[in-house]
């Protein structure tokens, strides 16, 4: 029986999908659930598994095309059953065979039927494998690489990022090695690289926003210390009861989503000539992945209290890093939050996530000597200092609106009753 496999609909804004690479080829066998192709979209790249299992007869679309949603773009004949030969790791293919000679060598004999036993729990693709023998690394290495692939698979990213690694913390012996060595060990490579599809769309996206909106940032510190002493007293119990981490995000928006109610037009978008108010106060919450930057957004925010937006928090960011978000997530913001404090950055000047009409930049918290007022005079003391930048489009937003805004976020943050109970 011949299956039709369609491009898969990713979300229900998502009407079409770009063909980034094949797992399998014409007279592959494939497995139910094996990955059979990645798909990217201009909101995320996904590994799509196959409803079927069976044979690849044939293949419609070729990496880079764009295809509508539904179109068949391949076909899967399940009368043929996989074929045990098809298994790479057992039975590499010929082609690779003479690549590979060092992988061979260095599996005992008496290791062949431990292999076999394991090889329907690992498979290691012909990609990985020819990788694996052109960098000399044997067998036992590769088992030891965690996998970030469906059910723990290698993928080519995973083993080159491990040779990456491995060659940071390869040591250079300029006193042994040869001249021919050290060179090469210090040598900087120059080589070009594509970018990747994910890396394209972010590059779009930010020279779309920046010819856009007419961007202006004002920044502004706040005094993080009653939040710090909170989040040291309580994080225990809160971890306790919550099983992840009390975070200073969740203050940061918390306050945003406070000041955006008594600030609409912050909340707002642009149309043409026209201003659309948003009823709902939907925070886009950047979080950097491996692959680059995402933006899924933290819906109906002003609905929670502190509590429910720790758990969106939480749930979005996680969500996030593990590939599970769903698309029509990342769409749907109406102001957006980035975190590059986490990184020990002070202050930053975002660009507007659109059609936003706004951004707040939240830096690292820091040990500061400041100026305190007191009855008696000014004093100098020490507080958890913020910088907190706002990027805002001048096209709709003036300056002293602005820079209410933020500041009406600092009062916030800095009066914020802190009486939650974990």
């Amino acid at each position: 029986m011949i299956i039709d496999v369609v491009m898969p609909k990713m979300g229900e804004s998502i009407t079409e999908g770009t063909i980034l690479e094949w797992k399998k080829q014409v007279g592959d066998s494939i497995a139910m659930d094996e990955i059979l192709l990645e798909i990217g979209t201009d909101k995320v790249d996904s590994e799509i598994p196959s409803s079927a299992e069976g044979v690849i007869v044939e293949i419609l679309a070729k990496p880079n095309d764009i295809i509508e949603v539904g179109k068949v773009i391949a076909k899967i004949d399940s009368g043929k059953k996989p074929s045990k030969s098809n298994d790479s790791f057992e039975k590499p293919d010929e082609s690779l065979s003479a690549d590979i000679p060092e992988i061979v060598d260095k599996v005992p004999k008496d290791h062949s039927n431990a292999m076999d036993n394991q090889k329907r729990k690992k498979f290691f693709s012909p990609v990985v494998m020819k990788i694996v023998a052109e960098n000399q690394l044997s067998i036992n290495e590769l088992e030891k690489i965690s996998g970030t692939g469906r059910g723990g698979r290698v993928t080519k990213k995973d083993i080159l990022l491990y040779i990456d690694e491995k060659e940071k913390l390869e040591p250079v012996n300029l006193k042994n090695d040869s001249h021919d060595k050290v060179h090469k060990s210090v040598m900087i490579k120059s080589n070009d690289e594509e970018m990747s599809h994910m890396r394209q769309m972010i590059s779009k996206h930010m020279v779309d926003s920046l010819s856009t909106s007419a961007h202006v940032h004002v920044v502004t510190d706040v005094d993080m210390s009653r939040i710090v002493e909170f989040v040291k007293l309580n994080e225990v119990s809160f971890k306790n009861q919550e099983s992840y981490n009390l975070t200073y995000t969740p203050f940061v928006v918390q306050a945003t989503v406070q000041a955006l109610l008594e600030f609409p037009k912050m909340n707002a978008s642009i149309e043409d000539t026209k201003i659309k108010y948003h009823r709902n106060v939907n925070i886009g919450l950047a979080v950097s992945i491996e692959e680059g930057l995402i933006v899924p957004s933290l819906s109906h925010c002003e609905e929670k209290n502190f509590l429910g937006i720790c758990r969106s928090v939480n749930d979005i960011a996680s969500r996030a890093r593990q590939g599970k978000i769903n698309p029509d997530e990342l769409s749907g913001s109406t102001f957006s939050i980035t975190n590059f404090g986490v990184f020990g950055v002070n202050v930053g000047t975002p660009i507007i996530n659109q059609p936003n009409v706004g951004i707040l930049g939240v830096g690292a918290i820091k040990k500061r000597p400041v100026v305190v007022e007191d009855l008696d005079g000014d004093l100098i003391g020490i507080k958890h200092m913020m910088v907190l930048s706002l990027g805002f489009d001048h096209r709709l937003i003036d300056g002293a609106e602005g820079s209410k805004f933020i500041n009406s976020i600092k009062r916030k943050l800095e009066t914020m009753p802190l009486e939650f109970n974990f």
